[in-house]
């Protein structure tokens, strides 16, 4: 369980390809910490640490995960969000993120404020029922409040600190970013028989 604040920002150094599955090596400043088996967000998909070598780990994504997320686009070089596993005795600063991405969304518009910077995602209509205005949403992992809602797109505003502690700092038209809807909307939308409910 994760909360949407950034820890640190990582690198891809290198990938390979196994049958259907990517192994990633990421190298970051926490890195050294992480321990085997450990759950880590990676740009809000939740992966398991699998070795550990100085300032880089190796994490591997299956087919199921590259087909739902932004990680099979990924490429050497390439900025990475990174957070651990809240610790429950401690405050929950961004909102519940279990670091199970749902779907990807597209940026559509970025605009730079001269201070503060906004974006416009489109995301696949069949989820537009899992988003409100001011409501949350993780967005390659960063916990972020969503507004100027319309059906299946969303506006979002950053401050000076979360664009140059994340990768939003990367994202133009066109980027493809990981969606992760909030987790008691979600159940309150399965309860009340959202569109599209298997019965």
């Amino acid at each position: 369980m994760f909360t949407g604040i950034i820890e640190s920002l990582a690198r891809v150094h290198s990938i390979e390809t196994h049958g259907t599955n990517k192994t990633f090596w990421i190298g970051s400043a926490i890195s050294h910490e992480l321990k085997i088996d450990q759950s880590i967000s990676h740009n809000g998909a939740c992966l398991t640490v699998e070795e550990v070598q100085n300032d880089r780990h190796r994490v591997t994504a299956i087919h199921e995960t590259l087909e739902k997320t932004n990680l099979g686009a990924w490429q050497p070089g390439h900025l990475v969000n990174l957070e651990r596993c809240m610790i429950m005795n401690g405050r929950l600063d961004g909102h519940i993120v279990q670091g199970h991405v749902d779907t990807t969304a597209t940026c559509i518009s970025r605009k730079d404020l001269d201070g503060s910077w906004e974006f416009r995602f489109e995301f696949p209509k069949k989820f537009s029922h899992l988003v409100i205005e001011k409501g949350s949403i993780s967005l390659n992992g960063i916990g972020l409040t969503i507004f100027n809602v319309k059906r299946s797109k969303f506006d979002i505003a950053i401050i000076p600190y979360t664009f140059e502690h994340t990768n939003i700092q990367t994202i133009t038209t066109g980027s493809l970013v990981n969606l992760e809807f909030d987790l008691i909307g979600k159940y309150v939308a399965n309860a009340q028989g959202y569109p599209g409910k298997k019965k």
